[in-house]
């Protein structure tokens, strides 16, 4: 199912519910390529379970005029000179933002080169034309940078004079970014009369505005208090992003330039970051020591920004906003400290998504699935408390079956004691039969009801995950087992794939507690009637743990006697077996069966196997060994010290080394 709402700004969304075992991104290269063929960006963002992706492709077109340019707003800076001249541009992914690689002009003295360069802008036919070349664009861009950090607010006013349209929309995203470096009432006042005279002017880009300013505003509130310097960010988050894109199924060449196109745009957010500290002063890392009353200067000037905005900014508006300043925020998770979430560092955050859930932010619970599955345990701690405040449904169970896909023991740990989180079946048994220890052992630990546990055990018997059928199976009540016995084999055998190991392992745990009551399961089900029972399952019972499986065992015990007794004295090779000492006569005879029990383990043999040993003991003794208690009990052990003594003690010990050198490895049986 696919749903596309184009708008006039051309913005479109795309959301494609899969129910696939496997999603491929090459379905959807048809698109993209065709979206980049005309200058579409876009994301991808992958989560889900087993057999339920969501895939959701968000794009937007380049925000272009006729002559193909916009003006590059990177701010400036020694540390940002590359090649002059240079035309190469590079659209930020997650935004209408264009990455220049012109040189900075970097003078002496900043602000009388600005305001030299203002003059001759002015003289210019610039004025006359109010239609600016690509590389005017460019020069105002830059002079306007230099202006508003340095607050020169009157010479930042002539500046917006001289700007036509689309450098006003450029100007006002200047602006509106730096905002999240306001320190002073005096800056508050200056940076928003800017805001207020570029809109006056004819500024209407506020969607771009408020996409790139959320997205910078994640990256300043992930900086605050990190844990990584501001250099190293870039590479924890490029890395993030790779590990991110590694998890989804596709095109290999999408994905690289997906995480190209973020990485770079990430950079800028960065250089951001880095250039506004230096203009605050060397000394003192502003990223990283805002305090409460400066944090609130920052808001109130985004809320002047939101109010001069109207009606111009739509319910979609703010729901890109929304993800777009998330997003952020779950590459930079690793680099968090614990309870991050509650600290003044992340007021910012706080702030900024109230505000855009006030405007209309409806992804509220997308972004909070999204965060789980990746493990942005600090960010599902934010998007809670907004859902509360603003009475917003997150579903946090569905969250807990994300987060527990991915084994994120610390998202999981918040989603149940802050979510309050309590569907546990479903992600218990989906870990049951992925076989993930740690995510099995940490439902367990928070408390499970006995029929989740029970549910859990079947599952991972169907999956033949018998490590975590061997943990589960002392958690699970006896009654409850005894109960449900024949339903669990059942069902273990019905969604087992053909593989019946995990049945076995259950029969050889003795999972009931009792020999007789485990082989009587099993000779019920190998006989019964029941259509529902799996064929497969029901042969593999008749043939190894029924009671016509032990009298089975004992024919085949004795004819292999039989053979042998004739060996012996028929024999026509030159070693005669009658020749060698009887321990060896025994070893020849009895030990690919003792070798085979030795291999199966367990508590119990099969019925099959129990009768071979049976008859061997009773040909070695000389005696019937069928009495009540061994017929009807699982003591092979004493049957298996009888066969031992007969050995050659030298072999016996050879073949117990050999099985804890070389244990058999995990047998799939099929029928």
């Amino acid at each position: 199912m696919a749903l596309f709402d184009a708008s006039n700004d051309g913005t479109f969304l795309a959301l494609v519910s899969v129910f696939v075992p496997e999603i491929h991104l090459g379905l959807f290269s048809g698109l993209v390529k065709e979206g980049i063929e005309k200058g579409i960006w876009y994301r991808v963002l992958l989560f889900g379970e087993k057999k339920k992706f969501f895939l959701i492709l968000k794009m937007e077109k380049e925000s272009v005029s006729d002559d193909d340019g916009l003006y590059p707003d990177e701010p400036f800076g020694s540390e940002f000179e590359i090649t002059a001249h240079s035309s190469k541009e590079e659209k930020g992914e997650g935004s209408g933002v264009v990455f220049a690689r012109e040189a900075p002009l970097i003078v002496g003295n900043r602000q009388a080169k600005c305001s030299g360069d203002v003059d001759v802008l002015e003289k210019g036919s610039l004025r006359k034309e109010k239609k600016l070349s690509r590389q005017d664009r460019i020069e105002l861009g830059r002079l306007f940078q230099n202006a508003t950090s340095s607050q020169d607010w009157e010479l930042s006013e002539r500046m917006i004079d001289l700007a036509d349209l689309q450098t006003l929309n450029d100007l006002l995203c200047i602006s509106l970014d730096s905002i999240w470096f306001l320190s002073t009432e005096g800056e508050l006042r200056g940076i928003t009369g800017l805001i207020a005279k570029i809109i006056c002017h004819g500024a209407h880009d506020y969607t771009r505005a408020t996409l790139r300013t959320s997205f910078l505003a994640s990256c300043v509130s992930s900086c605050r208090n990190r844990t990584v310097s501001l250099s190293d960010s870039v590479t924890v988050m490029a890395q993030r992003l790779h590990e991110r894109l590694q998890e989804c199924n596709g095109d290999e060449v999408l994905k690289a330039e997906a995480s190209t196109k973020v990485q770079k745009f990430t950079e800028w957010a960065l250089k951001c970051i880095g250039f506004h500290s230096r203009c605050q002063g060397g000394a003192r890392d502003k990223a990283n020591q805002d305090s409460a009353a400066e944090i609130q200067l920052q808001l109130s000037a985004f809320k002047t920004f939101l109010d001069l905005a109207g009606n111009h900014l739509t319910g979609k508006d703010f729901t890109e906003a929304f993800d777009a300043a998330c997003f952020p925020l779950t590459l930079f998770s690793t680099s968090f400290n614990p309870g991050w979430a509650s600290g003044i560092s992340a007021t910012v955050i706080h702030g900024l998504l109230g505000m855009l859930v006030e405007g209309g932010a409806d992804n509220v619970n997308q972004c909070f699935l999204e965060a789980s599955r990746f493990g942005s345990t600090e960010l599902v701690r934010i998007l809670l408390q907004i859902a509360q405040r603003n009475s917003l449904d997150v579903d946090v169970d569905l969250a807990l079956g994300f987060a527990s896909h991915y084994s994120k023991i610390e998202t999981m740990d918040c989603l149940v004691e802050e979510g309050h989180a309590m569907a546990f079946l479903g992600p218990l048994m989906r870990a049951a039969e992925r076989g993930c220890m740690q995510v099995v052992e940490w439902f367990v630990k928070r408390g499970c009801r006995e029929m989740e546990l029970c549910l859990a055990l079947t599952a991972a018997t169907s999956s033949s995950q018998v490590e975590i059928a061997a943990y589960l199976l002392p958690h699970v009540p006896r009654p409850v087992l005894t109960a449900l016995s024949i339903e669990i084999l059942k069902a273990a055998g019905e969604r087992s794939d053909g593989s019946l190991y995990g049945v076995e392992f259950l029969l050889k745990s003795d999972f009931l507690g009792d020999p007789v009551a485990t082989y009587s399961v099993a000779e019920t089900i190998a006989n019964s009637e029941d259509e529902s029972v799996p064929s497969e399952l029901k042969t593999f019972l008749q043939e190894h743990w029924s009671e016509a499986a032990l009298s089975q065992g004992v024919r085949e015990s004795r004819d292999d006697f039989m053979n042998f007794m004739r060996v012996l004295k028929n024999g026509e090779s030159a070693i005669r077996l009658k020749d060698l000492p009887g321990p060896l006569r025994v070893a020849v005879a009895y030990m690919p069966l003792y070798r085979e029990c030795v291999k199966a383990g367990g508590r119990l043999l099969s019925q099959r196997l129990r009768g071979q040993l049976m008859e061997a003991v009773k040909q070695l003794q000389g005696i019937g060994v069928d009495t009540e208690e061994v017929w009807k009990g699982g003591h092979h052990h004493q049957l298996m010290a009888v066969l031992e003594h007969h050995l050659p003690l030298f072999w016996s010990k050879l073949i117990h080394t050999e099985q804890q050198l070389d244990p058999a490895p995990t047998r799939v049986i099929r029928v």
